[in-house]
Formats: C-alpha cells, structure tokens, sequence
C-alpha cells in the first residue's frame, strides 16, 4: 500500500509541477525561472502545512504522509532544476540574477515553509 501511496503522489506531483511551472512561465516570460521559483515556494509551503499537520495535529495516518509529504511535494518541488537554471545565469556571468534566485528561494522558502506550519498548527 505504501508503494502505491508513493507513486500516486508522485505521480500527481510531476503532473502538478508541470502544469504549474508552465503556466507561471507563459504568463510572467523566460527572462527569469519564474515558474521553478513558484513551483518551490508553493513546494515549501504545502510540505510545512502537511508536517503541521501530521506531527501536531496527527491528522495524517502513515500512507498519506507518504502520498502527499514523500510523493506528492517530492516530485512537485524542483530544487535540481533551481540550481541548474541559477548555474545557467552564472555561466552567462549573470551574477546578480543568479544572487537573486538563490536569496527569494531560500529566504522566502522559508518563510512560506513557516506560515504553511503555522496555518497547520492553527486549524
């Protein structure tokens, strides 16, 4: 069953992640990867929200923190292809955006990662 769990999850989450970033792209443009930036944050979001849920409330059972925390948020989030495309701005010697992407992802990761916890603890 935790197979299953796993791949559903997996499944989705690719899908997810796919139709999201795409859309983020053709709406905000190439010039800067703001569809993996999106992809991440919400990423960052959704795995706090699910861990609140799951360590204070219990609200999980075992499956579907696998489903949604191992599965789901793994295969969603994107963080090979944020550091390849923040590879591509330096190997362009495009410093500052490559500063950028690191900083707004690690920094407003964490922060959407922490209301995600804090909405989960509240509900």
């Amino acid at each position: 069953m935790k197979w299953l769990c796993l791949i559903a999850g997996g499944a989705l989450g690719t899908l997810a992640r796919y139709c999201l970033g795409g859309a983020v792209h053709r709406a905000a443009g190439a010039a800067f990867p703001y569809g993996t930036l999106c992809v991440n944050l919400l990423g960052c979001f959704l795995i706090g929200l699910l861990a609140a849920l799951s360590e204070k409330k219990f609200f999980l059972d075992a499956n579907m923190r696998i489903m949604l925390m191992v599965g789901f948020c793994g295969a969603f989030t994107t963080f090979s292809t944020f550091i390849f495309e923040t590879s591509g701005f330096l190997k362009d010697s495009e410093f500052w955006p490559a500063l950028l992407n690191v900083v707004v992802s690690v920094v407003a990761g964490f922060l959407v990662f922490r209301l995600g916890a804090f909405i989960g603890e509240v509900l």
